[in-house]
C-alpha cells in the first residue's frame, strides 16, 4: 500500500556541508539537496513524551516516500516553516519513511 495519497506538501531538504577555509579551519554552509513530497503531523502525546525523556524536542511528525533522502540533521522547509529533523524512523515494512522533527521559529527579520 502507497502512502502517497497522503503526502501533500513539498519541502526542501536542507543539509548542512563543511569545507576548509584555508587558514586551518572549516566554514559551514546550508544548501539544499533536494525536494521531497511529505505529511506534516503533529506527534502524539505519548511521542512527545518519549523525545523529552531522551532530551529531545519533538513538535512535529513528518511522513516521507520510502527511499526519501532525509537524515538526521538535515532542515526540511516549505510554506514559511523550517523544521530540524531529529531522528528518522522506518518501519519493519518498509512503506514509508517517518521523520521526528523540531519546528525551529524565527523571529521577525533573521
Amino acid at each position: 500500500m502507497s502512502i502517497a495519497r497522503w503526502l501533500n506538501r513539498i519541502l526542501e531538504v536542507w543539509r548542512e556541508t563543511t569545507e576548509p577555509d584555508g587558514a586551518g579551519g572549516q566554514t559551514s554552509t546550508w544548501v539544499q539537496a533536494g525536494e521531497v513530497r511529505a505529511k506534516v503531523d503533529q506527534p502524539s502525546a505519548a511521542d512527545r513524551m518519549l523525545a523529552q525523556q531522551a532530551g529531545s524536542k519533538h513538535t512535529h511528525t513528518i511522513y516521507l516516500a520510502d527511499g526519501s533522502d532525509v537524515h538526521r540533521g538535515d532542515e526540511l522547509r516549505g510554506d514559511s516553516q523550517t523544521f530540524t529533523v531529529h531522528a528518522t524512523l522506518q518501519p519493519s515494512d518498509p512503506r514509508y519513511l517517518r521523520a521526528d522533527c523540531e519546528l525551529i521559529q524565527r523571529q521577525k527579520g533573521t
